[in-house]
């Protein structure tokens, strides 16, 4: 597709965007019912939702304040929950980081899964998008998706309890990111980094205070990081052969 306008980019990343409506708002839901249940009022809810802006990151962190885990391992568990954030923003740099500061702010607040997963296969599909395009389409894949958050969010911190258990707002969390990271799975340093994250995730669920997560997510990444450095190096020698 061949964007005239940053306006036609931003509307086509709003239209990318809209399957997620479809979780986003369960998702929300089910964080606000889970903060009430927790003890939250809505305000604190909010503030959480608003100020941290990263689901998994959230649930992780409310889940571990229930079980009194001390501070600093809620801390640090949440920060690494979203450790995935930070190698979205350095993916997205190059097609990004020649915007003003301020925009680049608000891409970084609003750097969630889908908003990445959209934007990158976006710009590598068209590479010629200027970084005003650019710009615009990415905000766009959040245009519907944070106020959708915001509101469902407050929806469920007020209706608390009263959420039944048969709408299985829970099932919401995998299917989501189940749908995210499957088409993001293209390459053989990808499947050695989610099947290395799965088992390590498994075997390590004894761990205390959901450690098992971290561990695996970093193993994952360093055995995904190692087979790409191996098929680099593969590579290179089978092209200095064939010369």
């Amino acid at each position: 597709m061949v964007f005239t306008t940053p306006k036609s980019a931003f509307w086509k990343g709003v239209r990318d965007s809209a399957p997620f409506v479809l979780v986003a708002g369960p998702f929300g839901m089910l964080f606000g019912v889970l903060a009430a249940e927790a003890g939250l009022k809505v305000i604190e809810a909010m503030t959480f939702s608003l100020t941290v802006f990263a689901g998994s990151a959230q649930f992780t962190a409310l889940q571990l304040m229930q079980e009194n885990v001390p501070t600093v391992i809620v801390l640090i568990s949440a920060l690494a929950v979203n450790l995935r954030v930070a190698m979205y923003s350095a993916s997205l740099t190059p097609y990004l980081g020649a915007a003003p500061l301020w925009q680049r702010a608000c891409a970084a607040y609003l750097m969630v899964d889908q908003s990445y997963a959209l934007s990158i296969v976006q710009f590598e599909t068209e590479p010629d998008m200027t970084i005003q395009q650019r710009m615009a389409y990415f905000l766009g894949t959040n245009a519907v998706i944070a106020p959708l958050w915001y509101s469902a969010t407050l929806t469920g911190a007020l209706l608390g309890s009263q959420v039944p258990d048969s709408w299985a707002l829970d099932f919401v969390l995998p299917i989501t990111f189940l749908a995210l990271v499957a088409p993001m799975i293209r390459s053989g340093a990808h499947v050695v980094a989610a099947l290395v994250a799965i088992v390590t995730a498994l075997l390590a669920a004894w761990l205390p205070y959901n450690l098992g997560l971290i561990v695996a997510g970093v193993l994952g990444m360093m055995a995904g990081a190692q087979t790409e450095l191996m098929l680099s190096r593969r590579s290179f020698q089978t092209e200095r052969v064939t010369k």
